[in-house]
């Protein structure tokens, strides 16, 4: 009796199936053809699962990429429950009658609500304006943490659509395209930012906006590199051949394929538009008073440097701490999703 034929199917990477009966597999080489892969509770067990359970592997064995994430972890965690955290409200300002009413008034001199040192009423001290710092600092993660992740959503999706259509479709939306992208890149990305913020005013909001308008090029220019190395693989020419849509073949077959850079790019451009908003608000055109940002704490302090430093070390401190989580993360991922690190 004949020995029946195994069943084959060919993936793409990312395991999604770019075959069906009518495609002829006596034509197809036998690099591109492999066996169907077992199931695993009732799902196919593609190269994409295996690919992404090594990556995670990886991840869990680099420690410093761990301690990053867990430091990361803490900080949306105290982003979320600020309200809860914070022993006071960040615009709230001590009067001299608080403070004789809580007994804190020094025995010799002036009693007064500013420049308080640390105690367990006010752990890290009090302001120029008599502001509790520490809560300041709880709620300035929040402000830190919405601009790096919001900006960065708004810098996908305006780079990534650009990307993709440029690497896959070329010629002349390729051109047009990229010299869009090309004259964005001839203004300096801080002085772009402080323009758009000129124009449009001060406002949280517009913080958002003029980071993610000022630094989506390179997010475009790698998709549409990682695009044009991709479209001209073996599967993707089966998908073509099969007569599936160029949106298909985008979303499923090419999209999936470039993630890896893209999350790779994401890790370390959440720390830059933190810093970026952080040095606008230096600057005093960043995030609107009395928003604690870390930045603007930063610029409110600096005058007070030689005498009451702390007002500069501690969101100092805040900013260098979640600076450093996300680059050791973005470290960790980049070399977990690496082929050139697998054993």
């Amino acid at each position: 009796m004949a020995k029946e034929q195994d069943d084959i199917i060919i993936h793409d990477i990312a395991g999604v199936p770019v075959t069906d009966s009518s495609l002829d597999q006596t034509n197809v080489p036998a690099r591109q053809v492999v066996p169907i892969a077992p199931t695993v509770g009732g799902d196919v067990a593609g190269p994409a699962n295996s690919l992404w359970r090594e990556a995670w592997l990886r991840l869990r064995r680099n420690k410093v990429a761990v301690g990053g994430a867990i430091v990361i972890i803490l900080f949306i965690l105290v982003a979320i429950f600020a309200n809860v955290i914070a022993p006071y409200s960040y615009e709230r300002q001590f009067t001299v009658t608080e403070i004789r009413a809580m007994n804190m008034c020094p025995a010799e001199g002036r009693c007064t609500a500013k420049f308080m040192p640390s105690s367990s009423t006010f752990w890290l001290g009090t302001d120029n304006f008599g502001r509790d710092i520490f809560s300041r600092v709880i709620y300035g993660a929040r402000i830190s943490l919405t601009v790096g992740l919001v900006s960065q959503l708004l810098i996908i999706l305006i780079g990534m659509p650009i990307g993709l259509l440029s690497g896959y479709y070329g010629k002349w939306i390729d051109y047009l395209l990229m010299r869009i992208t090309d004259v964005m890149y001839a203004f300096p990305t801080i002085l772009f930012a402080i323009v758009v913020l000129s124009v449009f005013g001060q406002s949280f909001l517009n913080v958002l906006l003029a980071i993610g308008l000022t630094f989506w090029p390179p997010m475009a220019r790698l998709v549409r590199s990682q695009v044009l190395s991709v479209r001209e693989k073996e599967y993707v020419e089966a998908a073509r051949a099969i007569g599936t849509t160029n949106r298909s073949i985008i979303l499923r077959h090419i999209l999936p394929n470039i993630l890896s850079p893209v999350i790779v790019s994401i890790t370390f451009g959440i720390p830059f538009a933190i810093m970026t908003e952080a040095f606008l608000s230096f600057l005093n055109i960043g995030t609107p008073i009395p928003l604690p940002s870390w930045g603007s704490m930063v610029a409110e302090g600096k005058d007070y440097l030689r005498t009451v430093p702390t007002l500069v070390l501690y969101p100092g401190i805040a900013i260098s701490l979640i600076l450093f989580a996300f680059n050791f993360f973005g470290d960790g991922i980049r070399d977990a999703l690496d082929p050139r690190t697998r054993k």
